[in-house]
């Protein structure tokens, strides 16, 4: 039990009190936490780091897309990252409408399958682009027919073949596009309450935009998911960068081509001579037999050489290389 005060020691409190000497807050030495709601149907298992390394792996697939499906579509093509959340997965499919574009793709080797949906409008555009029309959405939304999902299987495909190079940093995937629905009714592959990452990419072919979400389950990142964090991703990333953009430069310098001359003399003659000049006629140069010849790599002076022949070709022999600037 705390100290029992004397009437003398309240009546000095009071009197501090109300001459604002001691203020109450300070007497009273605590402050009320504020307790935070947990969801447990809901639990946070994607952090923002989490989902922060999400948006650069898939803005690095957006920046493939772009690239890749113009030539297939003819159309300039621009993709970017709207958004990533941790949603639970009955949301995402409560949100899908009839007729919708699904992709479920085989994440190997991780387990299970991801999602990756596709706006109508953008389906529509591509199936009428492909067929060599301008790229027009249909005005009302109407159920795809076999042909139409053939063609846009096909580049399901190559959207799904992208995914290896952004994800090389966590893992070594080998993504398959398992099939196509178009009723949101068949797209129940997980738990409704399990947690998903859903990204979001706004894509605009030519004049006519759409998003396409990509929903990645928990259960199927788990094994990588210490992998998803920004200090990993750009360690890995700028290593990898590093060794991928030498190897590229070395192998565009090894085959690039320049031009090589050799400068068997010089001589100076009038222009009468230059205007006269026959087949036969002999132009007396500066240089010997027996002297090297300057060769010339571009503009720069990189080696001396004998001249000679190889098969029924005038050559020359390297005999020195010039060192010097």
């Amino acid at each position: 039990m705390g100290d029992v005060l004397s009437q003398k020691e309240i009546d000095d409190l009071l009197a501090a009190f109300s001459s604002g000497e001691i203020d109450a807050e300070e007497i009273k030495g605590t402050t009320e936490k504020q307790m935070k709601k947990y969801d447990f149907n809901r639990p946070t298992k994607f952090s923002r780091d989490h989902l922060r390394t999400l948006e650069i792996i898939f803005e690095h697939y957006g920046r493939l897309l772009s690239t890749h499906l113009p030539a297939y579509l003819r159309k300039t093509v621009n993709v970017e990252v709207v958004n990533s959340e941790a949603v639970i997965y009955s949301e995402f499919t409560n949100a899908l409408s009839n007729p919708v574009l699904l992709g479920i793709v085989d994440f190997k080797p991780l387990e299970g399958n991801i999602i990756i949906e596709l706006a109508n409008n953008l389906g529509y555009s591509i199936v009428d682009r492909m067929l060599g029309g301008p790229g027009v959405p249909l005005d009302k939304a109407r159920e795809f027919s076999e042909i139409e999902l053939v063609i846009i299987e096909r580049i399901f495909t190559i959207i799904t073949n992208l995914f290896r190079d952004p994800w090389e940093n966590v893992v070594g995937l080998m993504p398959r596009l398992t099939r196509i629905e178009t009723n949101s009714q068949f797209a129940q592959m997980i738990a409704p309450n399990e947690t998903v990452a859903l990204v979001t990419l706004n894509v605009k072919i030519g004049n006519v935009e759409g998003m396409l979400n990509v929903c990645l389950p928990y259960v199927c990142l788990e094994p990588v998911i210490n992998k998803l964090n920004t200090k990993s991703w750009y360690s890995s990333e700028k290593l990898r960068d590093d060794e991928v953009y030498r190897e590229f430069i070395e192998l565009a310098i090894a085959k690039a081509k320049v031009p090589v001359r050799a400068v068997l003399g010089r001589s100076t003659i009038s222009v009468n001579d230059f205007v006269n000049m026959q087949k036969g006629d002999i132009i007396k140069l500066d240089t010997k037999m027996e002297d090297e010849l300057n060769v010339f790599v571009g503009n720069i002076w990189k080696f001396t050489a004998l001249p000679g022949s190889s098969s029924d070709t005038y050559a020359v022999k390297i005999s020195t290389i010039v060192r010097e600037e």
